[in-house]
């Protein structure tokens, strides 16, 4: 990875986020911390709600964020991660490997795989788009948007593909010929 490749060291907002997608960001957030840093789950958790979420801090103005979706996400992740990485390893090409991912991407890839599997109350694709869109707010160029949905879009179709059958549905208000 070059130096332009790096992820910005604060994400980049791309589009405002409701609760959910605040949530969805600091989840990645989290679990970045955790893996980079060795923090507990509880610590980190505990950190993002008390000082973070909806909080000032450093000067920065946080969104609030739905807590019982953030605490559900990283708890989830953390939870599942032995059955959610062999997902996502099989979800890439042979030459990138889960771990030669950057920390970032792999945090997003988690959450994401985390939600397809866990939360069917979210569909697929809105995950797989909020997802794209936390991969932009931490990368500002570069193919890491695309493999993002790329692999999301893999792990959806093998673990929900009830919601990719059939043909593809237009949206209510696009015209018909």
């Amino acid at each position: 990875m070059t130096s332009a490749e790096k992820p910005a060291a604060e994400p980049r907002i791309v589009r405002p986020a409701n609760q959910r997608g605040v949530a969805r960001l600091a989840a990645v957030q989290a679990l970045y911390q955790m893996d980079v840093g060795g923090a507990s789950l509880v610590e980190v958790v505990a950190e993002f709600e008390n000082f973070r979420l909806g909080k000032e801090l450093d000067g920065a103005q946080y969104r609030d964020a739905d807590p019982a979706f953030f605490r559900d996400l990283v708890g989830g992740v953390v939870e599942r991660q032995r059955d959610l990485d062999p997902a996502i390893h099989t979800s890439l090409t042979p030459d990138w490997p889960l771990t030669r991912i950057d920390v970032t991407l792999r945090a997003i890839l988690r959450c994401g795989a985390y939600e397809l599997a866990g939360r069917k109350d979210v569909p697929a694709r809105v995950v797989i788009s909020e997802y794209v869109d936390v991969a932009r707010a931490f990368f500002e160029s570069g193919d890491e948007p695309r493999m993002v949905n790329g692999v999301l879009d893999t792990i959806a179709r093998r673990v929900r593909p009830a919601e990719f059958d059939g043909p593809k549905k237009r949206p209510e208000t696009e015209k018909r010929p």
